[in-house]
């Protein structure tokens, strides 16, 4: 990838994974990955309305897959998109814990695996320290 798309997609998403919102600096012995919302596998492009910024346990988790079971209905539903859905419209915080508010939020919180404990832990400490909070984002 272009160091200049990097960039591109890098300053779109404030220096913040755009599934669970940790910032850059809140995790300095991995760099966040430019990702593919539609993996290459499944026809997705390099354009930069199919990019996201996404931390390493993120990305990871994330892989290849498309959706996820909602873990309240039991529905396959898509995961999120951020190019096209707003964040705030399918999740929010409850403290250190990101909750799902659809479907889509719930099924993606679960394959992305929002909450693993040290996640959670690690939230928590940053929300201590003051360091961590709920960025405006853009619809």
């Amino acid at each position: 990838m272009r160091p200049a798309t990097r960039n591109w997609v890098q300053t779109r998403a404030g220096d913040r994974c755009e599934y669970c919102r940790f910032h850059q600096s809140h995790e300095p012995f991995y760099r966040f990955h430019v990702e593919h919302i539609i993996a290459e596998v499944h026809g997705g492009t390099d354009g930069l309305g199919n990019l996201a910024l996404a931390c390493h346990h993120c990305n990871e988790r994330k892989g290849t897959n498309l959706s996820g079971i909602d873990p309240v209905t039991g529905r396959i539903v898509r995961l999120y998109d951020p190019r096209r859905q707003s964040w705030g419209r399918h999740f929010r915080f409850n403290g250190p814990v990101v909750v799902g508010r659809t479907q889509l939020g719930r099924a993606t919180v679960a394959v992305l695996a929002m909450n693993a404990s040290d996640r959670v832990e690690l939230r928590s400490e940053l929300i201590a320290e003051g360091v961590f909070f709920e960025p405006a984002w853009p619809s």
